[in-house]
């Protein structure tokens, strides 16, 4: 076929969908018009009905005869009588069983009769008898053309306009999805530095950092890299867990690259509309391809990312793959020398499509992990860098004391350092402050009001002691920093508290039984001293039971599984949990395994704690006395040493000042007066006496955080 001729056709098949279009807009407008002037007429007749009564022509005589009208309007052949005010007039019943209704004339329910004019010549000589106002209303004769016209034509171009209008709006925003600018995206933009971010608000981040200044670079310099052959990077995935900071890197990003940064969340391609999803993502794309070169942020990209195979991480929703397809296509659709840079933080990898993650999307897989200790020191020198701190205080042993910490947990420890420091009246941080921030974020603050008993506080204490006792005596095991049984607001009745005194990435089978034998060791006191069991020890038993049970399926640490795995990880930058894939025996044998582990470890710390009963006893009274004591005050009791001369440089010891208080009684701090950091120094204590063997009726139960030692 001709192409001319096609060209043609296709012009006429466009001509006439547009003569249906318009002509379907005449019939709808007309029809709408039709309606409308019926609804109208419908209802100025109800409203006519509800304030008017029809009599007979002879009932209006007989009324101006008795001078109860006022007023009567001729109008298109009906007379209108007004009556007198006060005049009742009486409704007759068509049904029997209803009653007459009456009717009053009044100034607010007028009244109106109406009845059919008749070619009577003595009505107006009767309406002067009796001074009744008569009026005859002179209507302007119209064209019926023109009335035509006005009734019917006018509204349907009006409302054939209006529809034109909308189907214009609604084609240039992508269909009806853009009503409302529902399809538009909610991208914001930052311009050059906009964001206030840089890299040097980023620390112990240092490989991710250098990563994305490359691909920065690449954006000012081109050539340098075009020159050699290479070409720009599309995408770059940060993958971390929560906290790590990957989203201010993306901040930071902006902040450096000095080009426009499109920030979106993957949530914000998520609407109730089918396709809505899609159209944003073409329109994030399409205006970023007008200002390029430019970098793209899209943050939770597991949102829309979603694997598509329908198995255990979701799948068969339609929105989301729509959406995901259209992002599948953009990415491979732009031209790469138009410098448009697509960044992707999440902490689900593992759900996301390999679609997206394959070489020509996201090249680049940044890990965004938790900082080492040169890296913790470097986040916290940034967070007190606008915090007046104390000569005292020493950002290294902070460092240290957070081993595992994220940058957003640094940063929430130097807040609450300042905000303690304020309520105690100082204008400066010292490093008191900083350890109880840090106590106080991984445990809570105390619980003031909480009144133990003598027989709990003293089983939490042989707990407690339990703990640090079997941890000091392990060649493995970490060392003890704190050990306290004051209440606090995260559940814990008490906790000891471990610091590491180096930086471990790996972790042995003997440290790891280390652990285990220091969880369990605090129900081993209890059955060693008290001669019971409480509920205090269910979170040890929660921690020991999981570290014995990685041992057993994940690091392949025992003998009669060998190397084998049997489970594999499913969220490693979230819980890091993990899913058993073995067989039933199998996962029996792994059981009888875990068990075997944990009544050994279980054993071995109760053969502990009676080898050392009597170590056990002097620093259980000395903690019921201080209620707070350091690992150095610990080991000199082991050492034979007096633990008051122990220099407890770190510890929380300080001269207590006053407190921004509301004003309340006195007497609400009475329960407090035992609850403490740590007390003031007291003289050492006599040999203590062996406590009786008392079983307490119920012990609270006692939690401790995830950084210090459970009971």
């Amino acid at each position: 076929m001709d192409p001319n001729n096609k060209k043609d056709q296709k012009n006429n098949q466009n001509r006439n969908r547009n003569m249906r279009g318009v002509v379907t807009l005449i019939i709808w407008a007309l029809v709408l018009t039709v309606v409308f002037n019926y609804i109208n007429a419908y209802s100025n007749n109800l409203t006519k009905r509800a304030s008017s009564h029809e009599i007979p022509y002879s009932q209006l005589i007989d009324l101006i005869q008795e001078d109860q009208v006022v007023e009567l309007k001729i109008e298109n052949g009906v007379l209108y009588a007004t009556p007198v005010d006060g005049y009742v007039y009486t409704e007759e019943a068509t049904d029997k069983n209803k009653e007459p209704k009456s009717y009053t004339q009044s100034e607010k329910t007028p009244l109106i009769l109406y009845t059919t004019a008749l070619n009577d010549a003595s009505l107006l000589p009767l309406l002067e008898e009796h001074n009744v106002k008569y009026t005859s209303p002179v209507q302007a004769q119209m064209s019926p053309i023109l009335e035509f016209m006005i009734a019917y034509v006018l509204p349907v171009i009006v409302l054939a306009a209006l529809f034109m209008l909308v189907m214009r709006i609604m084609a240039k925003n992508g269909g009806i999805g853009g009503i409302g600018s529902v399809g538009k995206s909610n991208a914001k933009v930052y311009m050059e530095k906009s964001t206030g971010v840089t890299f040097k608000d980023v620390a112990g981040q240092d490989e991710a950092k250098e990563s994305l200044e490359e691909i920065i670079d690449f954006l000012h310099n081109p050539q340098k890299y075009t020159a050699i052959g290479a070409r720009l990077p599309k995408g770059a995935l940060l993958v971390g867990s929560p906290g790590t900071g990957k989203t201010l890197l993306a901040k930071a990003v902006a902040g450096e690259a000095n080009v426009p940064f499109f920030s979106i969340s993957g949530s914000d391609f998520v609407e109730m509309f089918v396709g809505v999803g899609a159209s944003r993502v073409r329109d994030l794309f399409k205006e970023a391809a007008k200002v390029a070169p430019c970098i793209i942020f899209i943050d939770e990209i597991d949102t829309i990312g979603k694997s598509r195979d329908g198995g255990r991480f979701g799948g068969g929703n339609d929105e989301r793959e729509q959406t995901l397809n259209q992002l599948l296509a953009e990415l491979d659709g732009f031209d790469p020398g138009k410098g448009i840079i697509v960044l992707g933080a999440t902490n689900r990898p593992e759900v996301l499509d390999k679609a997206l993650l394959r070489p020509g999307r996201f090249d680049r897989r940044i890990t965004v992990d938790r900082p080492n200790l040169a890296g913790r020191l470097a986040t916290l020198q940034v967070h007190t860098r606008s915090i007046h701190l104390a000569e005292d205080v020493n950002l290294e042993k902070i460092a240290q004391a957070t081993a595992g910490c994220v940058g957003a947990d640094l940063a929430n420890l130097v807040n609450e350092a300042a905000l303690r420091a304020v309520r105690l009246g100082r204008s400066a941080v010292n490093q008191n402050d900083l350890l109880a921030a840090f106590e106080t974020v991984i445990a809570g603050s105390e619980k003031k009001g909480t009144v133990i008993t003598d027989e709990e506080k003293r089983i939490i204490a042989y707990h407690e002691v339990g703990h640090a006792l079997v941890a000091a005596k392990q060649k493995n095991a970490q060392p003890v920093s704190k050990i306290t049984i004051v209440p606090h607001t995260q559940g814990a009745l008490g906790y000891t508290l471990h610091l590491p005194e180096e930086e471990k990435f790996l972790m042995s089978r003997e440290d790891i039984l280390a652990e285990i034998r220091t969880l369990l060791a605090g129900r081993s006191s209890e059955e060693v001293v008290c001669h019971t069991m409480t509920s205090g020890a269910a979170n040890d038993i929660e921690r020991a039971t999981e570290m014995a049970r990685n041992l057993v399926a994940r690091f392949g640490m025992c003998e009669e599984f060998d190397m084998m795995a049997l489970g594999s990880v499913q969220n490693q930058y979230l819980d890091g949990t993990y899913s058993m894939s073995c067989a039933q025996e199998t996962y029996a044998a792994a059981d009888r395994a875990v068990i075997a582990i944990i009544r050994q470890c279980h054993e071995d710390a109760r053969r502990m704690l009676e080898e050392n009963r009597e170590l056990l006893d002097k620093i259980a009274a000395y903690l019921l006395k201080k209620e707070t004591i350091t690992g150095q005050e610990m080991m000199a009791i082991i050492e034979g040493r007096d633990p008051e001369t122990v220099d407890n440089y770190g510890a929380t010891r300080e001269e207590k000042q006053p407190l921004f208080r509301p004003s309340s009684p006195e007497v609400i701090e009475a329960p407090a007066k035992h609850i403490h950091i740590v007390s003031e120094p007291v003289p050492s204590p006599e040999e203590p006496q062996t406590p009786e063997e008392k079983s307490p009726e119920e012990a609270q139960p006692d939690r401790d955080p995830e950084e210090s030692e459970q009971k």
